[in-house]
């Protein structure tokens, strides 16, 4: 199975080698069928701390690296 590839907003870059990305996709309401933003955070590993608050960044699952750390961003060049 293909790893997955998500892209969203650094959120968060206060942690050592660690990032918060807030992932948004759009969602149909199951009642009013509208379509809703629903978002999420993932905490993804950034070995040389690249990535600052504000900025676009895409990550890719990998093997767990901490508790809450299965994510790790891609070069900067790649996104």
């Amino acid at each position: 199975m293909p790893k997955r590839i998500l892209e969203g907003l650094v959120v968060s870059d206060k942690g050592n080698k660690t990032i918060v990305v807030k992932v948004e996709r759009t969602v149909m309401h199951p009642l009013f069928k509208k379509p809703v933003r629903v978002s999420k955070r993932y905490h993804a590993h950034d070995e040389n701390n690249t990535y600052k608050t504000g900025e676009a960044a895409r990550i890719i699952e990998c093997a767990p690296k901490s508790k809450l750390k299965t994510w790790e961003v891609l070069p900067k060049d790649a996104a």
